[in-house]
């Protein structure tokens, strides 16, 4: 593959829902440019970018892949994306290698949930978007429904360039209605014919909306429109390309990536609509001043890792886009975001898995460089003179959490050295271990992500795992005060033990969760011997008196006691103020706290009744409702709820909201648990104890 200007270059990130044949595309695209000699379909699962064993074994794609062409002198860099939202880690980390999104729809499912998420997602990033509808030639096909669906969702920017000859099994071609012609498929090829009668005036009705929408950016075309003038067909081109830049026109295409139908002329209008790379400007920081600073395609040197992939014999591969400069195989590459410097393997791009090596890229190609050691997925490289660096990528928080154990005893390390690679590769998928609950658990984002990571950890990394009960972070407090006496005395032979004191426990009430107070006078307990106590009763409340967790928002106050001059110790005034608590928290009115968290979801506003029914069945209180500040028709349904009611919610409100809803949680406070769920909590923690 040759080396291309940076004006030559066009990164694609092509997004859709599930299912829409978005991998199809991709591979039909390919096959047009020559980059590939045959692909497969969804039937035979042999499609050329998912070649993982679980996107084999499920037919879907799971990670991004890249997948580079060379096209009429033009190079065009398309990442191919997880259609399924749980695998949305990789559509963002893509987006910031892209500079236009390829929306693939299909014609006859319309608009679907994800359909509107990559929509959103181009919105966000100020990415330009193009659709091209496909599966034209499936039976249900129906282009000016799904066109209708998609201007009634995304606004009147939706313009066809494309409309089709014959739906369904009769679909057999498609009209340019810019050009006025129509190409028409006979066993294969494309043979360009004059637009059908039948469809002259559906095709000069669209036309006429793509002049109006071309001219409306431009003040000398909308003059011109306006005066009753046909504008040229470059000045057509001119005024869409313009207003598909500025996010006012979205072009839609059609065709069957299947039978490979109007993927050449898709091929076609990427490169004359799409941004090319040389228009890119990215935001940066200097490392040395702290300054922002404006990156250029023609400043010095500067990359960003968006994607890594760790193979247990192949090593490292780090995804990289070059923002500014150029890569020569064998430069030094210096880590500004770890302040490390790197020698890198050879510089290579992929067609699915095949490496395929390059021996320099320039500003806007994408380049994939093994044996990076220290790199990870949200680096900046750059040349240690001009030291700039990105900022990270946004990835979605995972809200879906389990607690794993090895299946085999003694892989404790081992499970969480996999986590911790599979983390590394997919930011999503985060580790941490529970030191009060001893568990490692794992976040994701629901249970599709979470049956990948495990296949994953277990065919990768030779270590299977189960699922634990997700332990709860329970308090215990006291809501009475008492006044209790603790007497350690033993006398067996020689040196004796002797600690005695009184203390009063009582409420806190001002936040803190502990205070101890000497209220010692006369020297009752001698002054060496006060921080033992203390001692003793800050280990006795971390343990818990009820079920075993710590006790909090309590003030014990030393006021009395005794000691021997020859018996008394440290030890023995420890003990006795454990003794102490432990006589006196059964009449203080012991009660559980559990955890408290604010949760927000975002819903479309007809699934706000399912949503507040089923929080109060978690015990949840809602605390009202408020219009999405960005979109029409979704609510924010705010609620407070325990923690321990909301394990498994993400898999539960994407199918109450048939996977429209999204939400998000932060920790509010410790509340007392209701009499019943006290009791259960204290009886399992015995029932544990004996076990």
């Amino acid at each position: 593959m040759k080396e291309y200007a940076s004006d030559k270059i066009r990164n694609v990130a092509v997004l859709s829902h599930d299912g829409a044949g978005k991998t199809a595309v991709v591979e039909s695209l390919l096959l047009a440019c020559g980059a590939v000699s045959g692909v497969g379909t969804g039937k035979d699962n042999k499609h050329i970018m998912d070649f993982e064993p679980e996107e084999i074994k499920r037919n879907v794609t799971i990670q991004l892949g890249i997948a580079p062409c060379e096209w009429q002198g033009y190079k065009l860099n398309f990442l191919d994306t997880p259609g399924y939202s749980e695998f949305c880690g990789e559509v963002r980390a893509a987006l910031r290698a892209s500079d236009g999104i390829l929306l693939v729809v299909s014609a006859e499912s319309g608009v679907e949930m994800d359909t509107e998420r990559a929509w959103d997602y181009g919105i966000e990033l100020q990415l330009p978007r193009m659709v091209y509808v496909n599966k034209m030639d499936a039976e249900h096909a129906d282009f000016f429904g799904c066109l209708e669906k998609m201007r009634a969702v995304f606004g009147k920017s939706i313009m066809p360039l494309q409309i089709p000859i014959g739906e369904g099994n009769d679909f057999r071609g498609i009209i340019d209605v810019c050009k006025m012609i129509a190409w028409e498929w006979k066993n294969g090829k494309a043979e360009e014919i004059k637009v059908p009668p039948e469809y002259m005036a559906k095709a000069r009705e669209v036309r006429e909306m793509c002049m109006e929408a071309a001219a409306e950016g431009d003040d000398e075309l909308l003059e011109k429109y306006l005066d009753g003038q046909e504008l040229t067909l470059e000045e057509l081109r001119q005024g869409l390309r313009q207003g598909m830049l500025t996010g006012r026109v979205c072009p839609v295409m059609c065709g069957s990536a299947t039978y490979h139908i109007g993927t050449t002329e898709l091929l076609g209008r990427i490169i004359r609509y799409m941004p090319d790379a040389s228009q890119k400007v990215m935001m940066g920081t200097d490392k040395k001043t702290g300054d922002p600073v404006m990156m250029y395609p023609n400043k010095p040197f500067t990359g960003f890792v968006f994607k890594t992939l760790i193979d247990p014999f192949a090593g490292k591969l780090s995804y990289l886009r070059i923002f500014s400069g150029e890569l020569k195989d064998g430069d030094k590459l210096y880590n500004v975001t770890q302040d490390k410097e790197e020698k890198p393997g050879k510089l290579l791009t992929l067609v699915g898995k095949e490496q395929v090596p390059v021996e320099k890229a320039t500003a806007g190609d994408i380049v994939v460089i093994p044996k990076l050691s220290n790199a990870r997925t949200g680096d900046t490289f750059a040349t240690a003179e001009a030291p700039v660096e990105y900022d990270p990528i946004r990835f979605p928080q995972p809200l879906h959490t389990v607690a794993l154990v090895p299946e085999k005893k003694g892989e404790e390390e081992k499970l969480t050295n996999a986590l911790n690679r599979i983390g590394e590769e997919d930011p999503t998928c985060q580790v941490t271990k529970d030191t009060e609950g001893h568990q490692v658990l794992l976040r994701c984002m629901g249970d599709v992500h979470l049956d990948h990571i495990m296949n994953k950890m277990e065919r990768k990394y030779g270590v299977k795992a189960i699922q634990q009960e997700l332990y709860i972070p329970y308090r215990e407090t006291i809501r009475g005060t008492v006044t209790v006496e603790g007497k350690h005395k033993k006398q067996s032979g020689g040196h004796g033990q002797f600690g005695h004191v009184f203390l009063q426990i009582e409420p806190l009430t001002n936040g803190e969760e502990f205070e101890f107070v000497d209220a010692i006078f006369g020297g009752a307990v001698p002054r060496q011997y006060i921080p033992a106590v203390e001692k003793g009763v800050r280990e006795t409340l971390a343990k818990g008196l009820l079920a075993g967790y710590p006790m909090i928002n309590v003030k014990v106050t030393l006021t009395d006691g005794s000691y021997h001059p020859v018996d008394s110790s440290e030890m023995a005034f420890k003990v006795a103020a454990a003794q102490a608590l432990k006589k006196g928290v059964p009449d203080a009115k012991p009660a559980i706290l559990e955890p408290i968290y604010n949760v927000d979801v975002v819903v479309p506003e007809e699934f706000m009744g399912d949503v507040m029914g089923d929080f109060s069945g978690r015990r949840g209180r809602i605390l009202g409702m408020e219009h999405h500040r960005n979109r029409n028709g979704i609510i924010v349904v705010k609620a407070q709820v325990p923690l321990a009611e909301m394990s498994g919610y993400v898999t539960v409100l994407r199918s109450m909201t048939q996977g429209k809803g999204t939400f998000n949680m932060t920790f509010c406070a410790y509340e007392e648990v209701p009499k019943k769920t006290m009791d259960e909590i204290i009886e399992k923690a015995a029932t544990e104890s004996e076990e």
